[in-house]
């Protein structure tokens, strides 16, 4: 007989305010840091912390906003966010849509304790004291 697959876990996380939640299937595909300059700037920090996930893996409850930026790549990202507290939750693009992918904001888990990203994209835009551990994935764009 062939064991069943592990059933994953399922996270949940939200907003500062709490009107946006989310559940969200675990482990993600990917745990990664963006440096880019906008999730910069999105973030108010030296970069943001993702998690992709599959789309029918995560299910939103209360009202996003969107705000469509353009990525360094050229293409538009949609960056969602509560409307009431700011606070950034999805971050989407025709290109994850197409690939069945979909980005949260892993610091809006309500559990972030083993939070541990391995891959770190657009590092030429990098803050020039970051230091990204050995043996992890380390791209100069995406």
């Amino acid at each position: 007989m062939t064991p069943e697959p592990p059933t994953p876990e399922l996270r949940s996380g939200g907003c500062l305010c709490g009107a946006v939640r989310y559940t969200a299937a675990w482990p993600p595909l990917a745990l990664a840091t963006c440096n880019c300059r906008n999730c910069q700037k999105q973030a108010g920090s030296a970069l943001s912390v993702v998690a992709v996930l599959p789309r029918d893996g995560l299910t939103v409850t209360g009202e996003l906003r969107t705000f469509d930026d353009q990525g360094s790549s050229g293409q538009t990202v949609h960056r969602r966010f509560c409307p009431k507290c700011g606070s950034p939750v999805v971050t989407d693009t025709p290109r994850a849509e197409g690939q069945g992918v979909i980005v949260i904001k892993a610091g809006t888990l309500d559990d972030v304790s083993d939070l541990r990203p391995t891959t770190h994209y657009w590092c030429a835009s990098a803050q020039p004291w970051m230091v990204f551990p050995d043996g992890d994935t380390v791209l100069e764009r995406e």
